[in-house]
């Protein structure tokens, strides 16, 4: 599931293949959003998903206020639009869509690692 909540002028962070986004234990202030190229997220060695062109990561750390629980790692080059926790808590009370996207994308993850199980 893609997710709509940024703008083409908003600042792009570049990533190239095979870098760190963010690493086990590390704060978890900020989500993102891939506006081209995927990132792997990992967890204990294993890569539990790649986000691709449209799809947002890092939520569940900024939601929890908790250090990440895996990686990202860039799989190819990649721009990421930095969500802060200020912008985040304005999408949440000024766009109930995006709740409700986010929320899906969620629920989405876990379905899938139920059937992993």
């Amino acid at each position: 599931m893609k997710i709509h909540l940024f703008d083409k002028d908003q600042k792009t962070e570049s990533y190239a293949a095979g870098q760190a986004v963010f690493r086990e234990g590390d704060s978890g202030d900020c989500m993102f959003a891939v506006v081209s190229g995927s990132v792997d997220i990992i967890i204990e060695g294993r890569t539990l998903e790649t986000v691709v062109e449209g799809g947002v990561f890092g939520e569940m750390a900024l939601v929890e206020d908790r250090p990440r629980l895996g990686m990202a790692v860039a799989r190819t080059d990649a721009e990421l639009i930095r969500i802060d926790r200020k912008r985040f808590l304005f999408l949440v009370q000024q766009t109930p869509f995006f709740s409700l996207q986010l929320m899906a994308i969620m629920s989405e993850r876990l379905r899938r690692m139920n059937k992993r199980l």
